[in-house]
């Protein structure tokens, strides 16, 4: 196996440390292998022959930051063609939670995962793809 040195922010690692506890993983190697392949199974169903996709993105975000809320919703309206429904709902007085409901080609909806993905502020990201 080939080594990877990767950098975490403490709180995250604290966390990702009591996930591997409660999971019954026994190393952090194994659980961040089997993360990567769980996003890497999600990404080879959206390069099957499925022509059309519906997706639910679920995304959470730190409620003081205010230009994740924007940048989201800016993302919202240049593919409103493929965004069926957003939701925006604040948890508690820390958290944001926006859920996207999508449907269109694969290529669009993954697009559309992915952007968010890649945003800054993001916290977590769960998408379900269901072929149509």
């Amino acid at each position: 196996m080939v080594v990877v040195s990767i950098t975490f922010p403490g709180g995250l690692l604290k966390k990702f440390d009591n996930f591997i506890r409660t999971r019954g993983y026994y190393s952090r190697s194994e659980a961040f292998r089997d993360a990567v392949r769980s996003l890497i199974s999600e990404v080879k169903l959206l390069e099957t022959d499925t022509e059309r996709v519906v997706a639910t993105i679920m995304v959470t975000s730190e409620y003081a930051r205010k230009d994740v809320t924007v940048r989201l919703t800016r993302i919202t309206c240049e593919l409103d063609d493929i965004v069926v429904e957003n939701l925006h709902r604040n948890i508690g007085d820390k958290h944001c939670l926006n859920i996207f409901i999508a449907e269109g080609t694969v290529q669009r909806v993954g697009n559309l995962v992915g952007r968010i993905r890649g945003m800054r502020g993001i916290q977590q990201v769960k998408a379900v793809f269901m072929p149509m």
